[in-house]
Parts: structure tokens; sequence; C-alpha cells
């Protein structure tokens, strides 16, 4: 048997996430500031696009289910590449509609946004599948932190430079620079893809003699299975706790510490730094202790899901305390703990993905990825809507972001406990079969 992926293959999939997150950051980054600032919009309405593209999100398991079917993954991500694509580029062609036909302009980017949801889905469902089955158990955790962490580096740059290349703003300069992103994100990604698979059949990749189920067999076997079942709450609850700060740890910055535009932003940038350094020193460790320690990913999982509770229930404190509570040290904990939870239930996620009686990797992932996209889509907007009724509630707004950091809190230690139920699954026998380095 085939020693599965090397770090090769695992760095050109890493390269397909950062491909994806590029276009992803035009529509929910890029476009939601223009509208708001360039076109007049109420922040609602790209909010409210950014929410629908996590709904269309929900048919993830229907392009896993239909990846499974056929005898390579790689036309799909190629196919959601140039879906995501076109999506990016039909969002930013209505954004530039917005001053001379608003409910037109509109209208037309909530179908952008519905490409983009679809795009999103059924490439990078198939990509993780992919990944799942051509991992080997040792090198799980590596593998996660390596594709997340080329995922944010990708986001990172291509907002970086479509920033820089923006200024001064003119709609002409928009198209190039998002055509400019798009462009070199769909050709970064078939690259990546040439051959990475095995050129023949997949029956002949994955050992097994019996055909895949149908798409409500296969979600029926998923839910009837204890383990599916524990580790798709354990998303929902880890991942809802992960997103509820997103929209107000800078807002928390400003009203209770005071903090200027610029200092709330470089808190921001200092909780994404401990989230990349949580994912790398996990993955490293994730893979050094493999084997040779009894520390399994879901002690990891555990470990990081505790550490994000802490580190939020230290926020609450500092909800309370006020200026002179160590801020910084802080937020940068709860990237930290962060980063080392979402890598270590990556790796357990490929672990489980494998682990079907029937049902294979695609349609597994694609029902964890919805779990992930509603929790991400309710995570942001619960978060806001529960510090604005409290701050109503209570008028002081202290007492407002506490109480949420609590909430969030909790959820951390309850997707803990759900973690410690969680059992890794050894890979199938003959699954690694058949990919190229």
């Amino acid at each position: 048997m085939s020693g599965g992926f090397g770090w090769l293959s695992i760095i050109r999939l890493g390269m397909v996430q950062a491909a994806i997150g590029a276009m992803v950051m035009i529509a929910t980054s890029l476009l939601n500031r223009l509208m708001v600032l360039e076109y007049g919009l109420a922040a609602g309405v790209p909010a409210g696009l950014v929410a629908w593209h996590y709904v269309v999100q929900l048919s993830r398991p229907v392009w896993g289910h239909g990846s499974d079917l056929g005898r390579r993954r790689t036309p799909w991500v190629l196919a959601g590449m140039a879906t995501l694509g076109f999506g990016a580029l039909l969002a930013v062609y209505a954004t530039t509609l917005l001053d001379a036909q608003r409910i037109g302009a509109i209208g037309l980017a909530i179908l952008a946004f519905t490409l983009i949801g679809a795009g999103v889905g059924a490439a990078g469902t198939s990509m993780l599948a992919i990944l799942a089955s051509g991992v080997a158990p040792s090198r799980r955790a590596a593998a996660a932190a390596t594709t997340w962490v080329m995922m944010v580096f990708g986001i990172v740059i291509s907002a970086g430079t479509a920033g820089a290349l923006l200024d001064p703003f003119s709609e002409v300069r928009l198209f190039q620079v998002a055509g400019g992103v798009v462009g070199i994100a769909v050709v970064i990604a078939c690259l990546a893809m040439f051959r990475l698979e095995a050129g023949g059949p997949r029956e002949a990749q994955i050992e097994r003699a019996d055909s895949p189920p149908s798409f409500r067999d296969a979600i029926a076997e998923i839910l009837g299975e204890t383990e599916s079942r524990r580790f798709t709450l354990f998303i929902f609850f880890s991942m809802l706790a992960y997103s509820m700060q997103d929209l107000i740890l800078e807002p928390f910055a400003g009203l209770v510490f005071a903090m200027t535009p610029g200092q709330s932003t470089s808190l921001s940038g200092l909780q994404h730094g401990g989230v990349l350094v949580g994912m790398i020193l996990t993955g490293i460790g994730g893979s050094a202790f493999a084997g040779r320690m009894p520390v399994e990913l879901r002690v990891w999982t555990m470990v990081g899901c505790i550490g994000s509770a802490l580190a939020l229930i230290g926020l609450a404190l500092a909800a309370k305390w006020g200026p002179g509570w160590p801020i910084a040290a802080n937020v940068a904990a709860l990237g930290f703990f962060n980063g080392a939870f979402a890598v270590a239930a990556i790796g357990s996620m490929m672990g489980l993905a494998g682990a079907g009686r029937r049902t294979r990797e695609g349609v597994r992932m694609g029902v964890w990825g919805t779990a992930q996209a509603m929790a991400f889509g309710l995570g942001g907007l619960s978060g806001a809507l529960g510090v604005d009724a409290m701050r109503r509630m209570t008028g002081h707004d202290g007492a407002a972001f506490q109480l949420v950091f609590m909430i969030e809190a909790a959820l951390f230690l309850v997707s803990a406990a759900l973690a410690m139920r969680v059992t890794a699954q050894a890979p199938r026998i003959g699954h690694l079969e058949g990919i190229r380095t």
C-alpha cells in the first residue's frame, strides 16, 4: 500500500484552498466595503448577501455525493472554481450597477452570491474529500494545518494586493483587479490539480466491492452512526462559538477600551496571528506525536476548545474590568487556542470521513461542511444581535459584551465535551492506493 499523499501533494491542495480564499475575499471583504462606503448601501445588504452564500453552501452534501459517484474528483474541484470565479466577477459587475439600477443590481448580486456559494461548496467539499482519502493518519494534523494556513495566506495576500492596486478607486480599476485575482486563482488551481489524482478509475483507487449508496441512503447511514452524529454536533457548536466574536471584537475594543479604529484593527490582526501560530504548532505537534505517544487529535481538539473558553472568560472579565486589563495578550491567547482546535478538528474530520461502511468521503465532508456553514452564518449574526439587544436592555456596554462572551465560552465547553466522546477512526485499508505525489 502506498504511503498516501506526499508533502508536495498536500501543498498543492493547500494552493487550491488559497485560491478559493482569494476569490471569496473579493465578495465577502472587498465588495462588502465598497457597497457601503462607495455606493451608499445599508450595511445589512452586503451582510445579507454574505449570509446567503452560506445558506447556498447547505448543498455541500449534494456536491460531495456527486464527486463520490465519479471516477475522479478533480473535475468537481475545477468546475467549482470556475463557478466561484464567475460568481465573483458577476458580483463585481452588479456592484458597479448600484448607482444606475439599484434594485436590478441587488437582484443580480443575489444571483452572483448564489454562484459563489455553489462554487465554494463544490470545489471545497471535493478538495477536502481528496485530502481525506489521501492523507496518512500520521500526517492529518500537519496536512490540515498546511492547507488552512495557506488559505489564510491566500486571503491576506490577495486582500493586501487588491487594496493597494485599487487606490485611487475607479470601476475600471476594480474590474482589472478583480479579474486579475480571479484569473490567477483559477490558473493556480488548475496547475495544482493537474494529474494529482491517478488516471485510473476510482474503483481501482478505493478497494471496495460495493458501489456508493444513493444520496438518501448515504445521509441515513451518516446520521445513523453515533460517532458521525456527535461529530456533526461538535462541528456546529464549536464553529458557532468560533464565529460569534467575528463582528463584535473590534466594537468591543472601541466601546470598552476606547481604542481607535487603527488600534482595534491591530488587535484583530493580533488575533489572526495567534490563529496561525496555533494552527502551525498543533499541526507540527499532532504529527510529531502521532503513533509515538498516547495523544490523539481529539485531545488537541479538547485543549483548543477549553483554552478558547478560558480566553473568552478572560474577555468577559475584561468587559467588567475595562482599561488596564491585558487585552492584547488575552486576544492573542484566544487566537492561539482557536487555531489549535480548528486544525485538530479538521484532522479528526479527515479520519472520520474515511470510516463509513458504504458512504465515501465526499458526502461526509459535505454534511460536516453544511454544519460549519450553518454555524458561520448564525454565529456572526447572533453575536452582533446579542450585543445590540443587551446594550438596549441594560444600557451598559460592558455588561452586553460580557454576556455574549460567556455564552461563547459555554459553547466551547459543550464542544469540548462532545469532542471527548468522538473517537477517531482508522482509514479504510487500500483507500490510499493510486494517489500521485
